[in-house]
């Protein structure tokens, strides 16, 4: 029996405002979201590709001090980064670095509602 599984189980986003990040997650991700199921510390997103995006407030930790990531830690996956990077302009997310592309595939940067730095990759379609 080994240890552990060969897999990453979740991924932590630590934040401030644990709705209002988890509301913003979820719209990022095209993912219902309902107010009323956010319950401090945690709110798991409920993804269906990859691992699990918990978003956590610390609340059960008076000695947690925040500090936004500044580099990105995980990214998401875009079939179309070029219209995903226009999507969130158009919506007012603050875009810390531009595409940058490598044949057919690029990433670029944004910043969350706590300013931690999330990056989208993907697919450069032409």
């Amino acid at each position: 029996m080994t240890l552990l599984k060969k897999g990453v189980h979740g991924v932590f986003v630590h934040t401030k405002d644990l709705k209002r990040s988890a509301e913003w997650y979820s719209w990022l991700l095209g993912l219902p979201f309902e107010h009323s199921k956010v319950e401090s510390p945690v709110y798991n997103l409920p993804v269906s590709e990859g691992v699990y995006l918990t978003i956590d407030d610390h609340s059960f930790d008076p000695d947690h001090t925040f500090r936004p990531v500044e580099t990105p830690v995980f990214n998401f996956l875009s079939d179309d980064l070029k219209g995903s990077y226009e999507r969130m302009q158009s919506e007012g997310v603050k875009v810390i670095r531009e595409i940058e592309q490598h044949g057919d595939f690029g990433w670029f940067n944004v910043e969350d509602p706590d300013g931690n730095t999330v990056m989208i990759c993907g697919t450069i379609v032409s």
